[in-house]
């Protein structure tokens, strides 16, 4: 069962236990007024019971209304009925009005059509409004597929062009079973009949509107077109008259390929920084990481889980049958007329290989200082730190805060034509067209210090160090530094105070860190609120006391609601939150004299310096964030 939708098991009552024990009867499809009249067809589910006295009119909304915007899925309020006329559910959902309902009728008999085409016609029913009236109709399920999650691997069941011929797509794994297929006519026997056979799984219908199910598929072709560096030269070389073979892949491998190329293509559209594939038993969990946060995508069944890993091994040129020890790549793929780039990383663990792959897509990074959230006074600092012949700049914060963002935004604007700029980096993320971009391989002897060092001979104005991890790559910086280079690096601290410390207790002297060191900027990333469904509140002063604030009155702000366009999250995109600590002859004293961070914090913050938390609550102030994702990043202390 795919972990990306909600728990499909609670919603519609599945015991796990009990899942595979088959159905007993079948739900009658059949149609009225034209869709089509007479049919009917088991769909694997039970039949259909009287209701009981108490349950609730079709005039009112389902029990889990609530559930239905969150997740797209609307059970029906009662029980299908082969008596009840389509019209009839219309009008007892609301939908038209009887008197508007009755004229439809009467046009139907001289137009030769139904009354709900006629109502769709005149602009009266939506498509959705009439999938959801044949879903109540027939006692199925209702989708809005522009809400629901739709599992990938349940998708990759079926052709496209089996999904066109059908107008139908199975949308998630409702258990080890049964398959959930949208469609837009549920009397479509023969549909039901040959995706049960394709895909070997029984089947449950659900309705949804015909362009959800078209932009579905258009969307599946789409993410289909995922072209990665080897199979393009591939492509080049039997286009130019070479022999081509591969014996790694066969037509057995198309599903896998299919499937790899659709969560690919998948993450990329959902701006997703990260793909995690790791074994869970017999099955193996894909998640994106959106906005900073994990989020379940799909399960890949376990007959198609040593094939997706392959699969990804080889697209990074990785060794296939080496499986005992990590393994590291990179992968150029075309994504929808897009080229991103990805970091494949493989690891070992007891039930099978991992993969986490990281996306580089340049097009969607902000790389303008102007836009990255820093406050004006902020931004000041950091442009006159950087605007120096030379000094040491250091950008500090964990591991996805944004650093390396920050320093190409500073990079591209020292990028001239009168600067020799030259990095050192592990990898090279982003391509800059004028700046000498060096890989870090530890393999062939090039670590960041024997990089940096060869760099400081090559004339450069301006070096970027993609992280200081070591002693010697730390020394060399900062001698850089004082003899005339200007130095942009990373550093893992947790502020930037600490960033001082932190080379000290590395064994870098206190007077040439005091000399060298211009600036420190810490950062972290928090999600944005969404725009479209915000919504006003009042954090109260116990509560930002609580989370380290020294309040005396409420706070105005918004809060995460959720809705379509943040799928429900409440959130959507991401900001960031600063402090810029400019290294003054007081501070300097203070590293001197192998000072604590406390006290290089409080002479900071004595001095102008905004702390990640003020910066954080200032966006909080605009409506930018909540209160609770600062509090989630940055914690209360």
């Amino acid at each position: 069962m795919s972990e990306q939708s909600p728990d499909l098991h609670a919603i519609f009552g599945i015991d796990e236990e009990a899942s595979g024990s088959g159905s007993g009867g079948g739900v009658s499809v059949g149609s009225d007024h034209g869709v089509g009249a007479g049919s009917e067809h088991t769909v694997g589910l039970a039949a259909p019971e009287a209701p009981p006295a108490d349950a609730p009119s079709a005039q009112e909304p389902p029990a889990d209304s609530g559930e239905t915007a969150r997740t797209g899925l609307t059970r029906p309020s009662r029980r299908g009925s082969s008596s009840r006329f389509l019209t009839d559910v219309i009008i007892d959902l609301g939908l038209v009005p009887r008197p508007r309902v009755e004229e439809a009728i009467e046009a139907s008999r001289s137009t030769g059509t139904t009354p709900e085409r006629v109502l769709v016609g005149d602009g009266a029913l939506t498509n959705d409004g009439l999938a959801r009236a044949l879903a109540e109709r027939y006692g199925l399920d209702h989708l809005d597929l522009s809400v629901f999650s739709v599992d990938m691997g349940a998708a990759n069941l079926v052709t496209t062009s089996a999904a066109k011929r059908y107008q139908a797509v199975p949308v998630a794994f409702i258990d080890k079973r049964t398959l959930l297929v949208a469609m837009t006519d549920p009397s479509n026997v023969l549909a039901v009949d040959d995706i049960a056979i394709m895909t070997g799984y029984e089947v449950r219908v659900g309705v949804a509107a015909p362009e959800d199910i078209a932009g579905l598929i258009a969307r599946l072709d789409r993410l289909e077109d995922v072209v990665s560096n080897s199979d393009r030269i591939a492509e080049e070389a039997e286009e130019a008259g070479a022999e081509v073979v591969d014996l790694r892949e066969t037509a057995d491998d198309a599903p896998v390929i299919k499937l790899v190329n659709q969560i690919v293509g998948q993450a990329v559209e959902l701006h997703a920084s990260d793909i995690h594939m790791a074994p869970d038993g017999k099955e193996v969990r894909v998640r994106f990481r959106v906005d900073g946060v994990l989020h379940d995508v799909t399960t890949v069944p376990r007959r198609m889980a040593a094939g997706v890993v392959s699969r990804v091994k080889i697209m990074a040129d990785l060794d296939i049958s080496e499986k005992r020890i990590p393994q590291d790549g990179r992968v150029g793929l075309t994504v929808d007329n897009r080229h991103v780039d990805l970091r494949v990383v493989t690891l070992p663990s007891v039930h099978g290989e991992s993969i986490v792959m990281r996306i580089l897509d340049k097009d969607s990074v902000v790389m303008k200082l102007e836009k990255l959230g820093l406050a004006d006074t902020e931004r000041d600092r950091f442009e006159r730190a950087f605007g120096e012949s030379h000094g040491a700049v250091l950008v500090t914060g964990p591991t996805g805060s944004g650093k390396s963002t920050t320093l190409y935004a500073a990079l591209l604007a020292l990028n001239t034509p009168e600067k020799n700029i030259i990095t050192v980096e592990d990898p090279v993320e982003y391509q800059v067209e004028g700046i000498t971009q060096v890989q870090v391989s530890p393999k062939a002897g090039l670590t960041f210090a024997t990089g940096l060092r060869a760099m400081v001979r090559a004339d450069p104005d301006v070096i970027m160090v993609g992280e200081i991890r070591d002693r010697e790559t730390a020394q060399i910086a900062i001698e850089s530094a004082l003899t005339g280079h200007l130095v942009l690096s990373t550093l893992h601290t947790n502020d930037a105070p600490s960033a001082i410390t932190r080379l000290v207790e590395m064994g870098i002297e206190p007077f040439l860190v005091a000399s060298a060191l211009d600036c420190v900027l810490a950062q972290r990333l928090v999600r944005t609120l969404c725009s479209n469904c915000k919504q006003r509140t009042i954090v109260s002063a116990d509560v930002m006391r609580d989370n380290g604030y020294k309040a005396l009155v409420d706070l105005e702000a918004y809060e995460p609601v959720g809705c379509r366009r943040c799928s429900g999250s409440g959130y959507r995109g991401r900001a960031g939150i600063y402090e810029v600590m400019s290294v003054t002859s007081e501070i300097r004293s203070l590293a001197l004299e192998r000072r604590s961070a406390d006290e290089l914090r409080d002479v900071a913050v004595s001095q102008g310096m905004r702390r990640l938390r003020d910066d954080g609550l200032e966006k909080v102030r605009k409506g930018i964030t909540s209160m609770a994702e600062i509090a989630r990043v940055i914690g209360s202390n």
